[in-house]
């Protein structure tokens, strides 16, 4: 060996000890038990046009959760780190910022350079390295509290920053020189209470008014405090914390239970452990790395919501503003909008324990404030998007076994949503003259093109949203007389039975579409692409005609007879996937904004499209469901930055992932049963919380074999494209055998579950 290679040698050694000790602290050495190797909470990151995926770090359902303050994932800079993210994407509470510079109210207001390839986002866990000025942050949930971990370099100052985000009167105070007391006002009346202790003690003050103090206590509005170390302290200052919405006792209530004794890493691995219980709950053999990293963070995000605010029995409610005892877990922060169609569904399999608690969340919401929620958040139902779908939530438990609530209470108060509630979107309380007309004529009235607004009440921005309205109810009132039927309240069913047919009354003939009308009844001529002003709002909502023209789960039969059969709705189904957008990509997201993930019209990027790839099974044509269920995954779901097409609301979209990733998906909340697709697993067992596995083992999946050639269930052929919930939580066995191309046979000839034919 010669001088110049053995100098290489030792070069190749230094740099990959060098990698080793660098991968040690910023690479993905967290990468988990099991399955959380294939998390990525990074996926989706960046939006197409609108909301991006957020990288939580919470644990699962959990009310703690955290990602750092930053214009959006394109940035180079970090404002803070906040102790608490009190809702999906409705603001956050009490900021920190380490520094090694000298305290001043600049400070505060510098942003912070990092590099995202030295940053690690893990579920349970987080770090980054703010490179200005060398200091490393980490951080770990627990359920009520957080652990944040900052490592400076050696002999330099230390200090933290603390602040708040919300505008109202707010107080900190340092009650040792090693623990920290905070108020923040939340939300113009909500109290969010902390108490945290440092590793080590240190000189502290204030900043109001931009002077810096050596004050212990502020209270005030836009308040900020601090905490220096020595320059000969430990370079590594640890802060860990408790948050209560209930009272500054409890806050340090929460401290005592989780974290008292809890160093970093014990926290760190009790986090890792809790997302372990739940992303192993699904195993699957078979498909791409890329497949599992997209299916399993899609799973990850199912549970960032609903989340559980009980403290020690306890829990504070925005319904009444007042503070609840319980024996049960309390969970706010859900946007039934969004979650109805598949992340609700999705628990019913994963943990029905814990949606029951849900639901009774949702009935003592309903009891504390006279209103059933549909998005339910910590200090209340947030008036947002359209219709009572939280109504379809309940048949759907309901129906699925699943009744440890106040089902008479639950009835009572979606029953007064529907017949006492204002339907116009963005709006609560009690109705109005347009909700008196919808109940009278059977459809919501729109204006005409350029007429002015009549109703005050209407909100300036979402409009009428009248086609929308009218089949979201249509649907809402559907699962309320099934829910009434089932309950043996028979005038109700009747009642609602004949109103869940609203649906019909926008259907125009001519265009084959459902078009609005305005208050004589008469057709209101619209271009259903276009029309309807920004997000179409007048008409429909987010998106066009084409995208409501198949809002109709609850009654798909009385769909397709509407269009003439089952070979005009196949053939409608075609050109929704082909049909031209007759104008610039750009000049139609300019109205359009949330149809994004576009393939002819159909948008994969928005909510009310998620069923429609899968209503080929209505059809003679099955493998189109495959066909297209595959080719939609393939594309819009990539597991990079940019792999959701769409707002994905924390679970709301990637619960689509996660059904259709295993191979079948509920089209109908309220019917207890689900519509097979085209699994990219070669084999997935959920484990189910009552002892039972459900097993479906595709045979031969890949890539090119995504077709049905024949199936079985529990060993019996299968001649439906649908299997049950009875059957899958029995522990049922599916078995696919599957090729490179159609069996135009499989399936076309299934009959419809629960539905009328």
């Amino acid at each position: 060996m010669t001088k110049n290679s053995k100098i290489l040698k030792v070069s190749l050694l230094v740099f990959t000890l060098s990698c080793c000790s660098l991968s040690s602290t910023f690479g993905q050495d967290n990468a988990g038990i099991g399955n959380l190797k294939y998390v990525d909470p990074t996926i989706g990151n960046v939006g197409q046009l609108l909301q991006p995926t957020r990288p939580t770090v919470q644990q699962p359902n959990q009310m703690i959760r955290v990602f750092p303050q930053r214009t959006d994932y394109m940035s180079d800079q970090i404002s803070n780190f906040p102790l608490n993210i009190v809702s999906h994407r409705l603001g956050e509470v009490f900021s920190i910022k380490p520094t090694s510079k000298a305290v001043s109210a600049n400070v505060w207001k510098e942003k912070q350079m990092f590099d995202h390839d030295l940053e690690i986002t893990r579920p349970w866990y987080y770090s980054t390295y703010l490179i200005d000025e060398d200091i490393n942050v980490e951080f770990t949930p627990g359920k009520k509290t957080g652990f944040y971990r900052f490592e400076f370099p050696e002999n330099t100052s230390k200090s933290l920053l603390f602040g708040v985000y919300n505008n109202g009167e707010s107080e900190f105070k340092f009650i040792s020189d090693k623990e920290i007391t905070g108020t923040e006002v939340y939300h113009d009346n909500i109290k969010v209470y902390m108490y945290g202790v440092f590793s080590a003690g240190a000189t502290l003050g204030t900043l109001k008014n931009n002077q810096v103090s050596d004050n212990r206590s502020i209270t005030g509005k836009g308040i900020r405090v601090w905490i220096s170390f020595p320059k000969n302290t430990s370079k590594s200052i640890e802060f860990k914390y408790a948050i209560s919405y209930v009272s500054a006792e409890q806050a340090k209530k929460n401290f005592d239970n989780e974290l008292p004794k809890t160093d970093f890493n014990q926290l760190k691995k009790a986090a890792e452990e809790s997302w372990s219980k739940v992303i192993n709950q699904i195993k699957v053999n078979g498909g791409t790395e890329a497949q599992k990293r997209s299916f399993y963070t899609a799973l990850y995000r199912c549970y960032e919501r609903m989340v559980d605010i009980t403290e020690d029995g306890k829990y504070y409610s925005g319904f009444d503003n007042k503070i609840h005892n319980t024996l049960r877990p309390f969970y706010v922060d859900d946007w039934t909008w969004d979650t109805y169609l598949a992340n609700h569904p999705l628990r019913t399999i994963l943990n029905p324990l814990q949606e029951e608690d849900m639901l009774n969340s949702y009935v003592n919401m309903y009891q504390q404030s006279g209103w059933m929620p549909t998005f339910p958040v910590l200090f209340g139902d947030h008036a947002c998007m359209n219709g009572f779908h939280s109504t379809i939530t309940f048949l759907d438990a309901y129906r699925k076994g699943l009744r440890n609530f106040d089902v008479p209470k639950a009835y009572e108060g979606v029953l007064k949503n529907a017949t006492s509630a204002t339907m116009l979107p963005w709006r609560n309380g009690p109705k109005g003259p347009l909700d008196d007309f919808y109940v009278k004529n059977g459809f919501f009235p729109a204006l005409k093109i350029d007429e002015k607004e009549t109703d005050s009440m209407v909100h300036p921005f979402e409009k009428r949203q009248a086609v929308a309205i009218t089949l979201g109810h249509s649907y809402d009132d559907w699962a309320l007389g099934e829910f009434a039927k089932d309950l043996g309240k028979q005038q109700d069913y009747k009642t609602f039975n004949v109103r869940s047919n609203n649906y019909k009354n926008l259907w125009d003939t001519k265009t084959q579409m459902f078009l609005p009308k305005d208050n004589s009844g008469n057709w209101i001529n619209i271009d259903p692409k276009f029309d309807g002003g920004m997000g179409a709002r007048d008409y429909y909502d987010e998106n066009n005609g084409w995208t409501y023209l198949w809002q109709v789960q609850h009654d798909v039969p009385g769909l397709i007879g509407l269009m003439g059969g089952k070979q005009n709705f196949e053939n409608k189904l075609d050109q929704l996937f082909r049909e031209d957008l007759d104008r610039s990509r750009y000049a139609f997201w300019a109205k359009l904004p949330d149809a994004t993930g576009l393939v002819g019209q159909y948008s994969m990027g928005n909510e009310p499209s998620f069923h429609i790839p899968y209503l080929y099974n209505y059809t003679s044509s099955p493998w189109k469901t495959q066909k297209r269920v595959r080719f939609l995954l393939d594309t819009w779901f990539k597991d990079n930055v940019f792999g959701i097409p769409g707002d994905e609301d924390g679970g709301g979209m990637t619960a689509f992932v996660v059904f259709s990733s295993m191979g079948f998906y509920p089209v109908t909340p309220g019917l207890p049963v689900y519509t097979i697709g085209s699994p990219v697993f070669k084999n997935v067992t959920i484990d189910l919380k009552n002892g039972k596995q459900f097993t479906l083992i595709a045979n031969n999946a890949s890539t090119v074999n995504k077709y049905i050639q024949s199936s079985k269930f529990n060993g019996k052929v299968l001649t439906t494209t649908w299997f049950t919930h009875e059957q899958l939580m029995a522990g049922g066995k599916l078995e696919l055998e599957m090729g490179p191309k159609p069996n135009k046979n499989w399936g076309n000839e299934s009959t419809l579950y629960g539905m009328k034919q």
